[in-house]
């Protein structure tokens, strides 16, 4: 987009997805960013999502905005998870055809592909195989909403483009740091440095750290994303997929191309934290989805911008979590 001065809205702003996006785009020069807070905005209720939607008209719109979690979260919470990520993600795809968005970017996440879906995971191998059990909820309301984002690009070929994006594993500023609702990364961050000032001999983690994931820098999904949004229309439309019966949906993977093991994250980790203690692994507890590196090369055909490597990454994140420490305590 040559005219930066163009109404976008951040759904979901104030979250780590969110958030980075707001800057890159005000790095990328972008001056009319449409935020709302959830006290002013619920994004669960239409009626609240269209009259926003009539009154700021924004032309780009990016959907950051959803309940998320770790295995803890999603295994003790499934029916908030379904159901609160299928009303924001109804309400504003909707809202976004009703109201003239130009261009819709919807996140969502690797746990949308098969458990045991071939390495690395492309785009066709949505729907192909079971889901990963310990998050099924989260990945079939996102899958609903790649789903309803084709169906609009269908129904309505003359209106609004509405594009998936699925990152992989993202960390970094604004994570959130809770010791049990946590991601992967954020939640050993914490767990190491806890054991660092507590002088513990030992950290325990959950499963054989054997699984592999891959982790990217969520600045660096922001800066992708904006680039999405900012193809010539030739090149969008072709994402679109609103004539395509081949069962490639309007999707494209953000991720880095490569993985690590659990084991060698957390010893990634203890390096970062300064933890010099033992670390030990419980096979009793779910390892979840054995492997989730995700093909690139749909992204990477107009995206060469390099990535941020992980210990470089992991560096930046837990100076983060010490900048916000003296309240995560509370």
């Amino acid at each position: 987009m040559s005219n930066k001065a163009i109404p976008v809205y951040v759904a979901g702003h104030r979250g780590m997805a969110g958030s980075a996006l707001v800057r890159q785009l005000q790095a990328r020069g972008y001056s009319n960013i449409i935020t709302a807070s959830r006290a002013e905005l619920d994004l669960t209720d239409q009626a609240e999502v269209a009259g926003f939607m009539q009154a700021r008209r924004p032309e780009l719109v990016i959907n950051a905005a959803a309940k998320v979690g770790g295995i803890v979260a999603n295994n003790d919470f499934p029916a908030d998870f379904i159901h609160q990520n299928l009303l924001i993600q109804n309400n504003l795809i909707h809202s976004a055809h009703a109201y003239a968005v130009k261009r819709f970017l919807f996140l969502g996440s690797s746990c949308i592909y098969p458990k045991h879906a071939p390495q690395p995971i492309s785009e066709v191998d949505l729907l192909t195989g079971p889901l990963e059990p310990t998050n099924r909820p989260y990945a079939l309301a996102k899958i609903a909403g790649i789903e309803m984002c084709w169906s609009y690009n269908r129904q309505y070929p003359q209106g609004t483009g509405f594009l998936a994006a699925m990152p992989t594993n993202l960390y970094g500023p604004g994570d959130n740091y809770h010791p049990t609702q946590s991601h992967v990364i954020p939640g050993l961050l914490r767990r190491f440095h806890d054991a660092k000032l507590n002088r513990a001999d030992s950290v325990a983690i959950w499963g054989t750290g054997q699984v592999r994931r891959e982790f990217m820098l969520v600045d660096d999904m922001a800066k992708a994303c904006i680039a999405l949004l900012e193809l010539p229309q030739a090149t969008w439309e072709a994402l679109l997929a609103r004539d395509r019966n081949d069962g490639i949906a309007p999707l494209i993977n953000i991720g880095t191309g490569s993985d690590v093991t659990i084991a060698e994250l957390a010893q990634l980790i203890a390096q970062v934290v300064g933890f010099e203690g033992k670390i030990t692994y419980d096979p009793t507890k779910p390892d979840g989805t054995p492997r989730k590196l995700m093909n690139n090369a749909r992204l990477r055909a107009f995206y060469s911008a390099p990535f941020v490597p992980l210990k470089e990454g992991l560096q930046l994140a837990y100076k983060d979590f010490l900048t916000n420490f003296n309240t995560l305590r509370t």
